[in-house]
């Protein structure tokens, strides 16, 4: 019972059956990425009177979370190029590194040397520099 209220209304967890019916009534798939996220646009690529150009959209595979769409798709979604990847033929350069999705907020997260949430004592400071207390 639960799946079958987060399916209806958690947005944010798969997609909705409006965003479905409406992905299978107007939408065409353009590709799918490493994620499993699956891109679509609208039907032959006609363009949307209201918006006055193509619209894009993507289902998530799992959690919606922007930052696992990868920077070809990303470039895609927002118009800043036409050819979606799965229509271009490129190759990362060495010193690129593969796209990891944002790990803010999870035990994942990059936490600094000193970072009070790295649990770790704060270094010792150097120099002339003496910390304030109250009181003085």
């Amino acid at each position: 019972m639960k799946d079958f209220l987060l399916y209806l209304f958690a947005w944010w967890h798969r997609a909705t059956p409006g965003t479905l019916l409406w992905t299978r009534r107007f939408g065409e798939l353009v590709g799918e990425d490493e994620s499993g996220n699956r891109y679509y646009r609208t039907r032959n690529g006609e363009i949307d009177p209201t918006l006055g150009f193509e619209r894009r959209w993507v289902l998530y595979n799992g959690y919606a979370e922007a930052s696992t769409i990868p920077p070809g798709w990303y470039g895609w979604m927002h118009h800043r190029v036409d050819t979606p990847p799965t229509e271009q033929t490129y190759a990362p350069r060495e010193w690129q590194k593969p796209h990891r999705r944002n790990f803010t907020g999870t035990p994942l997260a990059y936490r600094p040397k000193g970072s009070n949430a790295a649990g770790r004592a704060r270094p010792q400071v150097t120099g002339d520099y003496k910390a304030w207390t109250p009181g003085e």
